[in-house]
């Protein structure tokens, strides 16, 4: 009796663990499937455009002082040309601004050509007045992703290069005082780990952009050498200082394609206050807005135009080098990288075009030009002739109802477009101000919305729709309510692996709606535990 209970609790027991064993396969299947359908169906198309070289490709080897060589047998540095500019640097008298390049984890040196290439491109759309210096590191493509040991040395090596890039400027009237990093991948963390050298001069490195780096932590923790090595950066840091703060530093993840180093790990971590620090994604990038596998974010040419435009931006007219005004730098690459206002950032420089401007704009044309409007949406397609036409839109009558107005255009000339009226007569407005600067570039429109409760001394908004040149757009505006556009979802489960779906209702057809996510910082803090 006793052994026939016996033999039945094993093999309720033994169901019991075949059931638990079956869940718990048929949850890795389950999770295997979801990876698979993920990989095969979701994959997003490369939609980045080639960089390509005009003219032969070159590397031009600088010599390092023979101690550093004997230290570092295996590290070269050189300087990338082509053609012209190859043959006049052969002697590595150089006048330009230096941007040193640092490949990642199994990287070559030759990665610098997109840049480089692009970089000389532009300098000769400037007839040479303004230029960059690319140069290059040749690690050996060593694993540093795998194996940690590597990381120090190649931090060592990159301090040693850039102190011998500055010895080639310094019969220059006004020699550089630093250099620009641009790292990929494991070479954006290398370009941090130098402010962890105690011999290091942090005024020599005053801006870094990386690319695709995991600033977060190792994709592989492989070793004690990688985490190590990780802890030290991550504790120079994280802690601040008045050296750090003056840095600048730009992390571009790479988006959904990116499968070796996920956007997440390409923050950084550094304090919250510090205004010199920027991470983002490149599908946010301004006509760029669309993300790139590992590899593809060095040669894409949507983001390497972005990069280029950036660094000319940055040069001082006076010295043509890097400007050494952090706020300055920071207001560059929010222009490039953040939100472009499609205006030209030389009118950053001029008081009297600057967002912040206070002087005011007179308009021309004849009273048949101007036509006010009393509807609450405009919708204007431009005739092929030239014409001059001014939209007016009296503000009286729509701020107890409204609080914002907004704008959309398709290929509307790169000038300003919304205005605030100061001072009419009649239905023609003789004085306003500027409020294009509301402009965001976005990829089939450029829009603009201006909130009513700034702008207590407009009493009309004006729309300047003038197509002097013939060329045909299309300009849509409407009043709107923010609490009435702004729609709360809930956000799917972070379990659900993207087989729950919350649908948005919208509740009209306007132009610009709000979608709130609710309780989006549970899925974030979930996903850090």
């Amino acid at each position: 009796e006793r052994e026939r209970e016996r033999q039945a609790r094993t093999e309720r027991h033994g169901a019991a663990m075949g059931l638990a064993a079956a869940a718990l396969y048929g949850g890795v299947l389950a999770l295997l499937g979801a990876a698979l359908r993920e990989v095969l169906l979701g994959y997003e198309d490369n939609r980045c455009s080639m960089t390509y070289m005009f003219e032969n490709p070159e590397y031009l080897r600088v010599q390092m002082p023979r101690r550093v060589s004997q230290r570092y047998p295996g590290y070269r540095l050189f300087l990338y040309g082509e053609g012209l500019y190859a043959e006049q640097s052969r002697s590595l008298k150089l006048s330009g601004a230096p941007v040193l390049f640092l490949p990642g984890n199994a990287g070559s040196y030759k990665q610098a050509r997109s840049l480089g290439s692009v970089a000389l491109r532009k300098a000769e759309d400037l007839d040479g007045r303004l230029h960059l210096d690319v140069f290059t590191v040749d690690f050996g493509e060593e694993l540093v992703a795998l194996y940690g040991g590597s990381l120090q040395r190649q931090t060592r090596f990159v301090h040693e290069s850039i102190r011998a890039i500055l010895r080639l400027y310094r019969d220059l009237d006004a020699p550089p005082r630093s250099v620009a990093v641009v790292g990929h991948s494991m070479g954006g963390i290398v370009a941090r780990a130098l402010f962890t050298l105690p011999r290091f001069s942090p005024p020599i490195v005053s801006l870094i952009l990386t690319q695709a780096s995991p600033h977060q932590g190792p994709v592989l923790p492989l070793d004690s050498h990688l985490l190590d090595f990780y802890s030290s950066v991550g504790q120079r840091w994280s802690a601040g200082g008045r050296d750090l703060r003056n840095v600048t530093v730009l992390s571009v993840g790479g988006g959904y394609r990116d499968y070796q180093v996920r956007s997440g790990l390409t923050a950084l971590p550094c304090p919250p206050d510090d205004p010199n620090k920027l991470s983002l994604v490149s599908t946010a990038v301004p006509r760029t807005w669309m993300s790139t596998d590992h590899l593809s974010i060095v040669w894409c040419k949507e983001l390497v135009l972005a990069t280029v435009r950036a660094f000319f931006d940055l040069l001082d007219p006076d010295t043509h080098q890097m400007t050494e005004d952090p706020v300055r730098r920071m207001a560059v690459l929010r222009h490039h990288f953040v939100r472009h206002p499609v205006r030209l950032l030389s009118e950053l420089d001029n008081p009297a075009l600057s967002p912040s401007a206070s002087a005011s704009v007179s308009f021309s044309g004849s009273s048949g030009s101007w036509m006010e409007v009393r509807t609450p949406r405009l919708s204007y397609s431009s005739p092929k002739e030239p014409r001059v036409q001014y939209f007016i839109f009296p503000l009286s009558s729509r701020r107890r109802n409204y609080s914002h107005f907004h704008c959309q255009n398709s290929n509307l000339e790169m000038t300003p477009w919304l205005f605030g009226c100061t001072e009419t007569n009649g239905s023609v407005c003789l004085q306003g101000m500027d409020l294009s600067w509301a402009t965001e570039l976005l990829p089939a429109f450029k829009v603009a919305t201006v909130r009513l409760g700034d702008l207590p001394a407009v009493s009309h908004l004006v729309l300047g729709v003038s197509n002097l040149s013939g060329r045909q757009f299309s300009v849509e505006c409407e009043w709107l309510s923010e609490d009435a556009r702004t729609v709360a979802v809930p956000i799917p489960h972070v379990l659900s692996f993207g087989l729950s779906v919350s649908a948005v209702t919208l509740s009209s057809a306007g132009l610009l709606h709000t979608v709130q996510l609710q309780d989006f910082h549970q899925v974030t803090s979930r996903l850090s535990h």
